[in-house]
């Protein structure tokens, strides 16, 4: 689409951003809104926090907020920013900045009234982009150009951007893959290519929250293959990847009507066999809950590989649980290598929605009832009969399970 100098949406207009203007604006002060709203307003793109800046300092801001009756946090005083909560909806509010002295990880800033000034310390034209309560964009960095034309590119000096924060590096890259079209930045690149060792300075959750970020974007499997040619990738996750399954795994979630899944995505690129998981999950700080699924669907999709047709199916989709099995499966279709039209691996993909496993009919105390004392025996006939009862696919009929339960309990 076209990209406005003037946005015209309903959430610029809401009672509760209007009452943190008034509240601003009232005490002499200028406000705005900046970055990534006014960026995702103009492309027609959901927006989903509403960021502001302003000219007035932090403690003032508060000053100001108390006087309107609004709620105030210092959720980040030291670098100016302050929350404000009206009608139940929180509105970070920063006062302008400029750097005074820069690590590569932190910063420490200065107060100023100049929005030219703070805009410079920000990552990407795209991202320099404010607004007033009127819906006038102010521009001061191309960014509206660079929006039109598909183009994610650093605010002046690329590698000064990047030695500010190294995070940079991995957030171009992020950037590129949600609002880039055609080729990456060729300066933006260079730069990243040059500073990559910076990496190493960041903290693995920092890093990690960034690349499971850009794992959900459109574009995440052609700028994976990118920072791998870049040897970026293996810097982040410990491999050179695989930028072709990842983009296998895409089609197919196309194909099915799926969700983008960072988890998933990561799971595909990244992991070749379960062994990998832990090393990975380190480096990149995961969760235990995303170590398990991680695990989880590598495992489970060794096991699909190996299915010889739909019964093997069904016992790993009972095995595994419908969640884990939709993981697994999808997995094991992207390293098959087949294509994401394939339909026999379509028709495995649906299986959940057509048959749902049964639950063990037994458990502990039913062999309890049968005369056999508590311990080791009563987990080895359950195993024993569930292994039956397995393949023999799932009988229901209640004689026949009884007759067999009881006749593992006098064996054992």
């Amino acid at each position: 689409m076209k990209v406005k100098h003037r946005i015209d949406t309903p959430w610029l207009n809401a009672p509760a951003l209007a009452k943190v203007f008034e509240a601003i604006e009232g005490g002499g002060a200028e406000v705005r809104v900046v970055g990534g709203a006014v960026r995702d307003a103009l492309l027609g793109r959901t927006v989903s926090e509403i960021d502001l800046a302003t000219t007035a300092l932090p403690d003032y801001v508060i000053e100001l907020a108390a006087q309107a009756e609004l709620g105030a946090h210092p959720t980040g005083l030291a670098h100016g920013t302050i929350t404000i909560v009206a009608d139940g909806q929180s509105f970070e509010v920063t006062t302008l900045r400029r750097d005074v002295e820069t690590d590569g990880r932190h910063a420490i800033v200065a107060f100023t009234t100049n929005w030219a000034e703070d805009a410079k310390r920000r990552d990407f034209t795209i991202n320099a982009l404010s607004c007033n309560r009127s819906g006038d964009v102010f521009d001061p960095a191309g960014g509206l150009d660079d929006l039109e034309a598909g183009r994610v590119r650093f605010i002046g000096d690329a590698a000064a951007r990047i030695r500010e924060d190294y995070l940079r590096i991995l957030r171009f890259f992020r950037f590129s893959a949600i609002y880039a079209r055609g080729e990456l930045d060729e300066e933006g690149r260079a730069a990243c290519v040059a500073l990559q060792d910076g990496i190493t300075r960041l903290s693995g959750e920092r890093v990690g929250a960034e690349m499971l970020k850009l794992l959900a974007a459109p574009r995440a499997s052609k700028v994976a293959a990118a920072m791998r040619d870049d040897g970026i990738l293996h810097r982040v996750i410990g491999s050179n990847g695989n930028p072709g399954r990842l983009s296998r795994l895409q089609a197919i979630e196309a194909a099915l009507g799926d969700q983008p899944d960072a988890i998933r995505r990561l799971a595909a690129l990244a992991l070749e066999a379960p062994s990998d998981v832990a090393p990975l999950a380190l480096r990149l700080r995961l969760s235990n809950a995303e170590a398990a699924r991680l695990y989880a669907m590598i495992a489970g999709a060794e096991t699909l590989l190996r299915s010889c047709g739909e019964t093997d199916d069904r016992v790993a989709l009972y095995r595994l649980g419908p969640k884990e099995y939709a993981d697994a499966l999808r997995i094991a279709w992207a390293k098959s290598g087949d294509d994401p039209s394939d339909e026999s691996w379509r028709r495995r993909a649906l299986l959940p929605s057509h048959w749902t496993a049964p639950k063990m009919p037994y458990g502990g105390s039913d062999i309890v009832d049968l005369g056999v004392g508590p311990g080791p025996r009563v987990g080895a006939i359950l195993r024993a009969f569930e292994d039956w009862w397995i393949g023999e696919n799932f009988p229901a009929d209640a004689a026949l399970l009884n007759e067999k339960l009881a006749a593992l309990a006098l064996q054992n």
